[in-house]
């Protein structure tokens, strides 16, 4: 059933999955409930896990001269998803073209979400094949909605810390979500960011192709919600201003760039997965109590 949870444990950790989306609906940790709880008023979405593109694509997008109404991050965090395998602690899901996918996306596939649960961690796998006889161009992502405050902390004060020095500088985001040429300037310094509202009237931050393969986002008292995103090109931070929570992206690809007319296999940061082909993508979130 859709709307069944799936429910893992470790320790005094717990992790509570959607078959929709294969969503993690909520994450806890003894009391402190990491994971925000979504609000439709605010953002209806929790953890939604983006595939086949990541971003907007510009008015669709266009394979070998058709066009596809393929939109916002696509389309597997609206499809329910196969449970495959499940133990205490981890769980499987699947999601496997048809001819709704093939409507919007030409292109075989089999999508896989691992979850492992630890202590303090949490570890999620995006795994790609391609079972077809062509090659397949795909992005995918990770789009987790953290409170903010979390564990009883402050929300003034709080920063994203990255493990390496980054630019000062992030594209401005296009009308439609696309990334301009245009840069805009962001209080990293000597890669801490200050983060506050008003940093995100424009939309996400996007770090593409950043030095740091981790980042942390702590708060004054100490307490810390680290992402290691090693398996990932890109991430990105995303909040909409006023509301509780922050998101910590790790993606593959990204929108396309204002003005592109390009087809899905032109679109930058976009893998090709050849016939027969599986790729792994993973990334560990861990929570540091004060």
């Amino acid at each position: 059933m859709s709307g069944e949870a799936i429910t893992l444990g470790a320790g005094a950790a717990r992790l509570e999955i959607s078959r929709h989306g294969a969503e993690a609906r909520v994450w806890r940790v003894g009391e402190v409930e990491l994971l925000w709880p979504g609000d439709p008023a605010i953002w209806n979405e929790i953890s939604p896990i983006l595939y086949p593109v990541v971003g907007w694509t510009r008015d669709g997008a266009r394979v070998n001269g058709q066009h596809y109404p393929l939109r916002l991050h696509g389309f597997a965090r609206n499809r329910v998803f196969g449970l495959e395998a499940v133990g205490k602690d981890w769980a499987r899901l699947t999601l496997r073209d048809d001819e709704e996918t093939r409507a919007l996306y030409p292109f075989a596939f089999e999508l896989a979400i691992e979850y492992r649960l630890a202590d303090m961690a949490l570890t999620i796998a995006i795994e790609v094949a391609n079972p077809g006889d062509a090659a397949g161009p795909y992005a995918c992502g990770l789009h987790p909605g953290f409170r903010w405050p979390f564990a009883g902390g402050a929300r003034a004060g709080a920063v994203a810390r990255f493990a390496k020095p980054e630019s000062a500088e992030v594209p401005v985001m296009a009308p439609g979500g696309l990334i301009s040429r245009q840069r805009r300037r962001i209080p990293m310094e000597n890669g801490v960011l200050a983060l506050g509202d008003p940093l995100f009237a424009g939309d996400a931050l996007c770090f593409l192709s950043p030095a740091s393969r981790s980042l942390r986002f702590e708060q004054t008292d100490g307490s810390a919600i680290e992402m290691d995103f090693a398996g990932f090109d890109h991430a990105a931070l995303w909040m909409r201003p006023g509301a509780p929570f922050l998101c910590l992206e790790a993606w593959t690809g990204y929108s396309d760039p204002e003005g592109f007319t390009g087809d899905l296999f032109e679109k930058p940061s976009m893998r090709l997965l050849q016939p027969g082909a599986r790729a792994t993508h993973m990334a560990t979130y861990r929570y540091f109590a004060a």
